[in-house]
C-alpha cells in the first residue's frame, strides 16, 4: 500500500511544469520586455517595473508612478514514443496555459520607491490518457499558483540601490493515477498551501551606459493540506493527507551595458539550489507519523543567457536572445511526471513606444528540449514491480504581451 502513496506524491506535481519550460517547475515568464532577451540581463536591465521580480533594487530607476501589466500563453509540445518498446505513443502530454502578470511602483521620495507585484510563478496542466501503460505513474497533474510581493528600493549612493520584498505565494494542485494495489482503480489527491518567503537585490551602475544586478529569491517551504480520495473503499486511501514541499531558493546575476546609441549588451547567469528537493515526507491523518518518503534527488542547476536590443527608430526596439537552461532531474531519477532534459532557449522581441505614457512589449520564445527516456526500472523510487519505459521529445512555443503605462 506504501507503493500507492508513492505513485501519488504532491511533489511530482508541482514538478510537471518543466515539461513546458524552465528547469524543474518554476515558470520564467514574468517579463515580455525580458523574455525578447531570453531573460539575459534580467538582473540589470530594469527598463520597466516587470524587472522587479528578477531584482527588486532596479525600482530605483523608474519615477513617479508606473505600471505594467501583461501575460504569457506558453503552447508545449510533450510526445512520448516507443512505450515499454512498443508502438504505443502519447500525444499533447502537456497543455497550454496563460500566465498573468503585473507589477506597480511608486516613487515615495528622490530615493524611495515601493511597488507591488502579481505572479504566476508556477503552474500546467499535464494529462495523459487513462488507459496508458503508466496510468499507475501518473494521468492528470494540475498546479494553479499566484504569487503577491510589496517591494521597497532605495538609493543608498548616487550608484548604488538595494531592495527586497515578502513573497505571499498560495498554491493549488490536483493529480489523478490508477493503483495496482487497488485493483487499477482511480486516485486523486487535491490540496493546497499559502506560504511566506522573501527577495532580495542589488544593483550597481557603473556609470550612464553600464550597470550590474543581483536577485536573490529565498527558499520557501510549503506545507501541503488537502486530500486524497478513491471509488476504491479504503480508509488508508480516502483521508486527509499533509506534505512538506520545499521550493528552492535562487540566485541571479546579470549585467547590461549599453554599447552606443543603437545596440545594447547584457548576460545573465541563474543558480537555482534544487538540491533542497531532495525527499518529500507524505502524512496521512489516519495513519500516524509519515506514511511514505519519496526521494527525489535532484541537484542544483545553472541558467546562462545573452542577449542584444537593437534601437530600430524613435519608437521600435528589436530584442534577441539565446540561453542555456540546465535539467534538475537525471536520468535514473526521472519519472512520467518529470521528463526533465536541458534545454536551449530562442528569443525575440519587440518595444514599441507609443507615446511618453504609453509603451507596448511583445515577445516569442522556442525552447527545444533534449530527447528525455524514462526508465523506472533505473529509477528505485518505482522499482521493477511497475515498469513503464518511454521516449519524450518535448518543446515549447511562449507568446508574450504587455502594456506600460507612467502617471
Amino acid at each position: 500500500m506504501k507503493k500507492l502513496v508513492t505513485f501519488t506524491a504532491l511533489a511530482t506535481v508541482l514538478a510537471i511544469a518543466n515539461n513546458a519550460n524552465a528547469a524543474g517547475f518554476h515558470l520564467r515568464e514574468q517579463s515580455a520586455a525580458a523574455q525578447g532577451n531570453a531573460f539575459a540581463g534580467a538582473t540589470a536591465g530594469a527598463e520597466n517595473p516587470s524587472y522587479a521580480y528578477f531584482n527588486v533594487a532596479g525600482l530605483t530607476r523608474h519615477k513617479g508612478t508606473q505600471i505594467n501589466a501583461g501575460g504569457t500563453y506558453i503552447a508545449p509540445a510533450a510526445e512520448a514514443h516507443n512505450i515499454n518498446h512498443t508502438a504505443d505513443e502519447q500525444h499533447n502530454i502537456v497543455h497550454a496555459a496563460v500566465a498573468p502578470n503585473g507589477t506597480m511602483s511608486y516613487q515615495l521620495d528622490d530615493k524611495t520607491v515601493l511597488g507591488l507585484g502579481l505572479n504566476v510563478p508556477f503552474g500546467m496542466i499535464t494529462k495523459y490518457s487513462g488507459n496508458w501503460a503508466g496510468s499507475n505513474h501518473g494521468v492528470t497533474s494540475r498546479v494553479h499558483s499566484l504569487a503577491i510581493t510589496p517591494m521597497a528600493a532605495r538609493k543608498v549612493t548616487d550608484k548604488l540601490s538595494l531592495g527586497a520584498g515578502f513573497v505571499v505565494e498560495h498554491i493549488r494542485a490536483r493529480l489523478t493515477n490508477t493503483s495496482l494495489a487497488l485493483g487499477n482503480k482511480d486516485v486523486a489527491v487535491h490540496g493546497d498551501t499559502t506560504d511566506i518567503g522573501y527577495q532580495l537585490g542589488a544593483m550597481y551602475e557603473l556609470n550612464d551606459n553600464t550597470r550590474f544586478g543581483v536577485g536573490y529569491r529565498s527558499e520557501m517551504k510549503h506545507k501541503i493540506q488537502g486530500k486524497m480520495e478513491s471509488s476504491a473503499s479504503s480508509g488508508f486511501v480516502n483521508q486527509d493527507i499533509s506534505a512538506d514541499l520545499d521550493v528552492p531558493a535562487m540566485l541571479s546575476l546579470g549585467a547590461y551595458h549599453k554599447l552606443n546609441d543603437k545596440w545594447e549588451l547584457m548576460a545573465e547567469y541563474q543558480r537555482v539550489y534544487w538540491s533542497s528537493f531532495d525527499r518529500l515526507d507524505f502524512v496521512g491523518k489516519n495513519v500516524p507519523g509519515v506514511i511514505s518518503r519519496v526521494y527525489e534527488k535532484w541537484r542544483d542547476t545553472n541558467f546562462y543567457a545573452l542577449g542584444a536590443s537593437y534601437q530600430i527608430d524613435n519608437q521600435w526596439k528589436a530584442r534577441f536572445g539565446v540561453a542555456f537552461d540546465q535539467a534538475a532531474v537525471k536520468r535514473a531519477n526521472r519519472t512520467p511526471r518529470i521528463p526533465d532534459s536541458d534545454r536551449i532557449w530562442y528569443s525575440a522581441g519587440l518595444n514599441y513606444q507609443y507615446n511618453d505614457k504609453l509603451s507596448f512589449d511583445m515577445a516569442f520564445t522556442y525552447i527545444k528540449a533534449k530527447n528525455a527516456v524514462v526508465n523506472s526500472v533505473e529509477n528505485q523510487q518505482y522499482g521493477p514491480s511497475s515498469p513503464v519505459y518511454a521516449e519524450y521529445k518535448n518543446s515549447v512555443k511562449i507568446w508574450g504581451l504587455s502594456l506600460n503605462y507612467k502617471f
